[in-house]
């Protein structure tokens, strides 16, 4: 499947991955940084922002971040508060507002491109700023489902603020947690108010990557609990459910680290070429990409997971 996936979205080129570039925060507890990863050649090169999971950095998700740069987007990665090289814990006061925080960063981000371009030799005039894509993993994952719709319930059940940004067209969720209720923990109730989501406004296309065998500490739900930006949203119109697949969908964050427990090569392979394709697709740079690889994935004799469409 791998060798026909690559006949969809290419080959690579040779990547310039720039870290850490510093942007400017006011009043954010620590610094802003960001790894920038580009292609050392083309022209008219989308972006990707890349949210990573709870307590990681701009220095994961390599598997990710650099096959999309070598495929001719330019990735931008930030690292938030929550991240473990900042020491806020649980328990500190910044905590409750790092959900928040997260969506700023990203929306920081756009609004220093020229700063981002400048860090990176060769890049400034190559980048299309009409052209964004938000992504991420489990807590990134609602954080950029945020910047493409996803609203976030009081409470009340009432809906709150709108923190869409226009400049954002398209997206992907990777193991996104879903809808909250009682099935949520009491830790996740006490810490995580944004686990109660509403996607009904999330209308940006949007991919939604799970795994089945995907079973939170935050939810006594199953791993269908991954899948509720895609059940419910009228965006997010393409489900990727991998088997066998825990939270890190065998890889993502990076080989031999402690989440991932389901390491599996092959399974990352076809996350790098599936996610590339569909990229391609949402962000106008071929539009037969996406059909493409969802044909030849549905197609292959010895499936390792499904694709649902809407």
């Amino acid at each position: 499947m791998v060798d026909a996936l690559d006949g969809i979205v290419g080959s690579g080129v040779p990547v310039v991955s720039v870290a850490p570039v510093e942007l400017s925060a006011p009043g954010r507890p620590a610094p802003l940084q960001v790894r920038v990863s580009a292609p050392a050649v083309g022209a008219n090169l989308p972006i990707v922002l890349f949210s990573h999971g709870n307590g990681w950095h701009l220095d994961g998700y390599a598997p990710l971040t650099a096959f999309w740069a070598s495929r001719r987007f330019v990735v931008i990665q930030p690292t938030h508060l929550d991240s473990r090289r900042n020491g806020f814990g649980f328990d500190h006061p910044v905590f409750p507002t790092i959900w928040t925080e997260r969506i700023t960063d990203l929306k920081r981000i756009l609004d220093q491109l020229d700063t981002i371009e400048a860090a990176v030799p060769g890049l400034a005039g190559r980048v299309d700023r009409s052209r964004v894509a938000a992504t991420g993993h489990s807590w990134g994952g609602q954080t950029a489902q945020s910047l493409l719709g996803a609203r976030v319930l009081d409470r009340d059940g009432e809906v709150g603020e709108d923190f869409s940004d226009s400049r954002v067209t398209a997206g992907i969720l990777f193991a996104a947690t879903g809808m909250g209720g009682e099935h949520l923990h009491p830790f996740a109730k006490a810490n995580f108010p944004f686990m109660y989501p509403s996607f009904k406004e999330l209308t940006a296309p949007t991919l939604v990557v799970a795994g089945d065998h995907d079973q939170s500490k935050m939810s006594s739900r199953g791993p269908d609990w991954f899948t509720d930006a895609y059940t419910y949203s009228p965006g997010a119109t393409d489900l990727v459910t991998f088997h066998g697949a825990e939270h890190s969908l065998g890889g993502i964050v990076g080989y031999e680290v402690a989440e991932t427990t389901d390491e599996s090569p092959e399974r990352v392979a076809v996350i790098q070429r599936l996610s590339t394709a569909y990229l391609r697709t949402a962000l106008h740079v071929d539009e037969g990409s996406w059909k493409a690889a969802r044909a030849a994935f549905s197609d292959d004799t010895d499936p390792i997971g499904r694709i649902d469409s809407k």
